[in-house]
């Protein structure tokens, strides 16, 4: 997040456009969490958890194209367009991390 504040707050950027990214991190897991909560627990495939999963890469791509066309389009600056791809990164990994962790069977971190 520190990232993308910066990216709107610096005064050679001077621009809040970055910040709709944040958007793209609150949508982002709430399909594959919504998935998870009404699918079974089999291993077999599940529709309705690859629809999901579809749906929040569609939204993490999205998340790091807006900074991108933003700054070709000329409305944000090169280096603003840097700051929120890098946020990005960091947000998505910490995302993925936090789905790996709390989705392992044999971890103490299940009951929560």
């Amino acid at each position: 997040m520190t990232l993308v504040i910066l990216a709107c707050a610096l005064p050679s950027f001077g621009l809040w456009w970055p910040f709709f990214v944040v958007l793209f991190y609150v949508f982002s897991p709430i399909p594959t969490l919504m998935a998870r909560r009404y699918s079974d627990q089999s291993g077999a495939s599940n529709s309705c958890m690859e629809t999901a999963i579809f749906i929040t890469m569609g939204l993490i791509v999205s998340s790091f194209g807006l900074p991108i066309v933003l700054a070709r389009v000329g409305t944000i600056e090169l280096g603003a367009c840097y700051l929120t791809v890098a946020g990005n990164v960091v947000v998505f990994a910490t995302l993925l991390g936090f789905f790996l962790t709390f989705d392992q069977d044999d971890s103490d971190y299940n009951m929560w």
